[in-house]
């Protein structure tokens, strides 16, 4: 089946963004991160009507995001395999609304509590701008380390499951107080 291209698309156009900040959408694209798929395969994995998916995946396709990976013949008709255009997406450095962006994904991926909120920390750190650079290269390295971005085994057993990764160092708008004199 056609690959993904390995290179990531980088979003920066607002009809891209359009696209990808709609629930459904963004759900659908998680899907297709797996491998390409036909409008009944995503209806199924999703759970929604094939006309509400065929909808998604033209929003998907208009938006450069989504493309036809691969067409088969099957009892007289054609079967249409849907696929990323890029192996994964990468903010535009020009693009203002990123990370914003990128926690409002990250929210709308999130399950509902469930009981265990070991995963999930907020810190606030004081350091220095060398402290922060240094910082963010070593989280960057974990963040890319090989973890398995694939959702089967190679014979053909599920992989665990999906965990979303979003790290962001940002900074706090925090005052400064002045020290105390007692």
């Amino acid at each position: 089946m056609d690959a993904t291209g390995d290179e990531p698309l980088v979003l920066q156009s607002p009809a891209q963004f359009k696209a990808l900040g709609h629930p459904v959408r963004h759900r659908m694209v998680n899907v297709l991160r797996q491998r390409p798929a036909t409008l009944r395969q995503l209806s199924t994995a999703m759970g929604l009507a094939k006309g509400t998916v065929g909808y998604h995946v033209r929003v998907l396709q208009e938006a450069g995001l989504v493309r036809l990976a691969e067409t088969r013949q099957v009892r007289g008709g054609t079967e249409q395999y849907f696929g990323l255009v890029g192996r994964g997406f990468r903010l535009h450095e020009d693009a203002a609304i990123g990370p914003e962006f990128l926690i409002n994904a990250a929210l709308s991926e999130m399950l509902p509590d469930q009981g265990d909120t070991t995963h999930t920390v907020l810190r606030h750190l004081w350091l220095t701008p060398d402290e922060a650079r240094a910082l963010t290269g070593r989280v960057r390295a974990h963040a890319t380390e090989p973890y398995s971005t694939e959702p089967y085994s190679a014979d053909g057993t599920p992989h665990g499951e999906a965990y979303g990764l979003l790290v962001s160092l940002f900074r706090a708008d925090i005052p400064h107080l002045s020290p105390d004199d007692a």
